[in-house]
This record gives C-alpha cells, structure tokens and sequence, in this order.
C-alpha cells in the first residue's frame, strides 16, 4: 500500500509539475507576444516622428522667413508707393536726373521682388480674378456693371504667399451687380 500510494503521490506530483510547466510555458509565450506588440508600437511611434520631423525641418525650411518676409513686405509697399506718387505726368515732365532716379527706385522695387521669389515669395495679382476669400481681403464693394459680381476690380495692396501659404491676403475692392459669374464647366470623367 505504501507503494501504491506513493506512486500516486509522485504521479500528482508530477501532474502538479506539468501543470506548472504549461503555466510558465503559456505566461512567457505571452509574455514575448506582449514585448512584440510593444515592439511594434514602438517602432511605429518611432517612424512616425520621423515623418513628422522631416515636415517639420521642411515647414522651417519653407515658412521659416516669413516674419522676415512680413517685414520686407513694407519696404516694397513703400517703393511702390513712391513709384505710383510720381504719375505719368511727372515722368514726361522730369529731368534726365529726374527720369534715373525714377528708373533706378524701380530697378529696386524689381530686384527686392524677385529676391522675395528666390525665397518662395510670391505676389498675387488678383486683378480681373474672382474674389477668393482665401486670397483676398474685400475693402470694399465697386458699382461696375460691366464685369460680373464678385470680381476683383481694383487692388489697394497686393498680397503675398509664402510656399503654399498666404502671406498676406491683398487688400481688394470687389464688382457689385453686373452679371453673375458662370458656374464653371464640371468634368464628368
């Protein structure tokens, strides 16, 4: 009997021991798919900054001046002014002197401009367009029969984009009644 009972001792003895090798076994097979998840997770969050850093450096690179570009904005708006002060009148009136320093303020006005494009400035010129509340700033409304409603007849300050932004939106005075606009053709591909 004490054989017997023995060996069924050892017998749940070693039920109990498989019991808990099964146990360790199923708690680290789960233990390594929860330190894969993790893993993966990581690696994910990992390569998402990554992606988001890149548009990051790139918005800097881009949209980085733009402060700077708001200011030089000024400077241009005051050469332009200058120019636009003179008028016809003056410049078939003025003197040889008169007529260079008029000619060189706007070889000025030309080289700042085009400085501003090398950098991703751009000018928007809005007149004749549609208004586009995105691009354009509406100052005013202009009675103008002749051009349909809604189109851009006169420009107070032209606007500016930086990249595919906007700098600064241009300053506009708008047709009021004449025509409605036609609706664009849709494509039907």
């Amino acid at each position: 009997m004490t054989d017997t009972t023995s060996s069924a001792a050892e017998a749940a003895s070693e039920n109990r021991a498989g019991e808990t090798e099964l146990e360790a076994e199923a708690k680290l097979r789960q233990d390594n798919a929860d330190l894969k998840d993790r893993l993966l997770r990581t690696l994910a969050e990992m390569e998402n900054l990554r992606k988001r850093t890149e548009r990051e450096v790139v918005d800097a690179r881009v949209y980085g001046i733009s402060s700077f570009a708001r200011d030089v904005l000024g400077v241009a708006d005051n050469i332009q002014r200058a120019l636009e002060a003179t008028g016809e009148d003056w410049k078939k009136h003025a003197d040889e002197a008169g007529k260079a320093l008029y000619e060189g303020v706007e070889l000025i006005e030309r080289d700042l401009l085009k400085a501003l494009e090398k950098h991703g400035v751009r000018r928007i010129e809005p007149q004749g367009q549609k208004f586009d509340p995105n691009l354009h700033q509406a100052m005013y409304e202009v009675p103008d029969d002749s051009v349909p409603a809604g189109t851009v007849v006169q420009v107070l300050q032209p606007g500016f984009t930086i990249g595919d932004r906007i700098l600064r939106p241009a300053m506009v005075g708008v047709a009021k009644g004449g025509p409605k606009p036609e609706p664009a053709p849709q494509n039907d591909n």
